[in-house]
């Protein structure tokens, strides 16, 4: 099994973000952490409360606002939908960084970032 630890600023905003999204909870918030299953093969994110994931790490994690720790990618089964996540990201608070766009051989997507910084990006191939 394989799942990503990501550090937020802000538990209540994150669940709502990714809530909005239509992302499926994993657990229970609670003042740790909030934790999402995302797509059919069941990948976990769990967002920590900086200072709770700073402490067990021992080193210090990144500023998300100002580095891209890691993207993650999200597939898209048409361009509508691709432009329907656009939507829905800056309905829910997210924050697009490119457009959604055609690149590549035929690929069509966007990247966005939620609103600790954390960067994904959706695309149509």
């Amino acid at each position: 099994m394989i799942w990503a630890n990501l550090a937020v600023d802000d538990l209540a905003r994150t669940t709502k973000f990714y809530t909005d999204l239509g992302f499926k909870l994993n657990c229970s918030p609670n003042d740790q952490l909030t934790s999402f299953i995302i797509g059919e093969n069941q990948f976990v994110i769990h967002f920590f409360l900086k200072k709770v994931l700073q402490a067990n790490m021992k080193i210090e994690i990144s500023d998300a606002q100002s580095a891209a720790e890691i993207l993650f990618s999200l597939s898209a089964e048409s361009k509508e939908q691709v432009d329907q996540w656009a939507t829905d990201v800056t309905k829910a608070g997210g924050k697009l960084l490119s457009p959604p766009e055609a690149f590549g051989e035929g690929y069509y997507g966007f990247m966005f970032a939620d609103p600790d910084g954390h960067r994904f990006n959706v695309f149509h191939m």
